[in-house]
C-alpha cells in the first residue's frame, strides 16, 4: 500500500466516482489510476467499489471504511511535509481558499496582496462557490482554509476563527421612493418591494428570510445571485432594492443610495475555518495575520491541536473599524 494509492483512491470517491476527472485532478493517465485502484483492492483483498459495467457506481461497506482512514493519513502525511518545509524555512507553496464570491471580491484582495509581498513565490488559489460547497471542499481537503460567514453560531466544522463582524445594508436606484427619504427603511416597507439578495436568502434557515417571518411578513423575492456585483446591476436596472453585504459597496457604486439596516437584519459574522490537528505553513500563518490582525498567531497554532483558546477572540472588528491588510513596504 502507497500514499500514492490513497490519494488516487480519495480522488475518485471525491470526483463522483468518475476515474477520468479523478486522474485529471491527480494528474495521473486513466489507466495509470485504474491499474493503482485494482492492486489496491486486491492487497486488501475486497473491492472498494461497486462496479456497473465499466463504472464505479457506489462505494462499499469496507470501502467507506479504508476512506475514512486514507483522508486521515494523507491528512498526517501532508502535515509531516508542512513541518519538515517550516523547519526547512522555505517560502514557496501555495495557498488553497475556498470562500464565497463577496469574500473573494471585496474582503479578501488587501490581505493577499500583503501576502504576495511577503512571500512571492507563494500562489493563492481562490475557489468562490456557496457556503455549503465552500465548507465541503475543506471537509475534502481540496483547501487550506474556508472563508465563510454566518449570522449566529460559527460553522460547526473544523476550527472557525472569528475574523471580522458585518452588517447589511439596503441598496437602492437614488429616483427610488425609499432613496428619497431621510428615515431608515422599516421591514414592513421592504416587504412591499421587490427585493434582489443573495441565493441563500431563498432557504429556510436564511437570516434574511427569519427576520421577515418573526415580524409577520411575506418578503417578495424578486432576483437571487450568488455575486454582489450582479445584485447591484440588477438594482440598476429596476428589476428591485437590493439586500447586500455592506463591504460590497464600494466608491465607485455613488450612483446608488445606501440604507442602514442595522436595525433590520441581525449581524453576521466571517470565519476563517481550518481542519483540526491541521500544521500550517508559515506563510498560511502570516495570511491569517493580514486579513484578521487580532488573532494572535501562536492563539491560532493552540487553537488547531485543540488548546483552549483567548476569550478575546469574540471581540473581532467590525467591517467599518477593520485595519487594512497593507504590505510591509505601504
Amino acid at each position: 500500500m502507497t500514499l500514492v494509492q490513497l490519494r488516487y483512491l480519495v480522488a475518485i470517491a471525491d470526483s463522483g466516482l468518475n476515474i477520468t476527472v479523478a486522474a485529471e485532478r491527480v494528474h495521473a493517465t486513466q489507466p495509470g489510476l485504474s491499474k493503482q485502484l485494482k492492486q489496491l483492492e486486491e492487497e486488501l483483498g475486497f473491492k472498494l467499489f461497486v462496479r456497473k459495467g465499466k463504472s464505479l457506481d457506489a462505494v462499499t461497506h469496507a470501502g467507506r471504511q479504508v476512506l475514512e482512514r486514507a483522508r486521515a493519513i494523507l491528512a498526517e502525511a501532508a502535515n509531516i511535509r508542512s513541518i519538515a518545509a517550516n523547519l526547512r524555512k522555505e517560502a514557496h507553496g501555495e495557498l488553497r481558499i475556498a470562500t464565497t464570491h463577496t469574500q473573494a471580491r471585496f474582503a479578501l484582495p488587501s490581505s493577499i496582496a500583503a501576502l504576495n509581498l511577503a512571500y512571492p513565490q507563494v500562489s493563492v488559489h481562490l475557489q468562490p462557490g456557496h457556503d455549503a460547497d465552500v465548507l465541503a471542499q475543506l471537509e475534502a481537503g481540496r483547501v487550506d482554509m474556508a472563508v465563510v460567514s454566518t449570522a449566529g453560531a460559527p460553522p460547526a466544522l473544523g476550527i472557525a476563527l472569528p475574523a471580522y463582524r458585518w452588517r447589511r445594508v439596503v441598496v437602492a436606484p437614488a429616483g427610488h421612493a425609499l432613496a428619497r427619504r431621510s428615515l431608515p427603511p422599516t421591514l414592513a416597507e421592504l416587504a412591499a418591494q421587490p427585493l434582489i439578495s443573495y441565493d441563500s436568502s431563498l432557504k429556510p434557515e436564511s437570516s434574511l428570510r427569519r427576520a421577515f417571518e418573526n415580524a409577520g411578513l411575506d418578503p417578495q423575492i424578486a432576483m437571487t445571485a450568488g455575486d454582489a456585483d450582479l445584485i447591484k446591476t440588477y438594482v440598476r436596472a429596476g428589476l428591485g432594492i437590493g439586500v447586500l453585504a455592506e463591504m460590497a459597496m464600494l466608491p465607485a457604486d455613488a450612483d446608488l443610495r445606501v440604507l442602514p439596516a442595522d436595525h433590520l437584519f441581525p449581524q453576521c459574522t466571517t470565519w476563517i475555518v481550518l481542519r483540526r490537528e491541521t500544521v500550517l505553513r508559515e506563510y498560511v500563518l502570516e495570511f491569517i495575520g493580514r486579513f484578521a490582525p487580532h488573532l494572535d498567531r501562536r492563539d491560532v497554532v493552540r487553537a488547531l491541536t485543540g488548546a483552549a483558546v483567548s476569550p478575546t477572540w469574540s471581540d473581532a472588528p467590525h467591517w467599518r473599524e477593520r485595519p487594512l491588510a497593507l504590505p510591509d513596504a505601504a
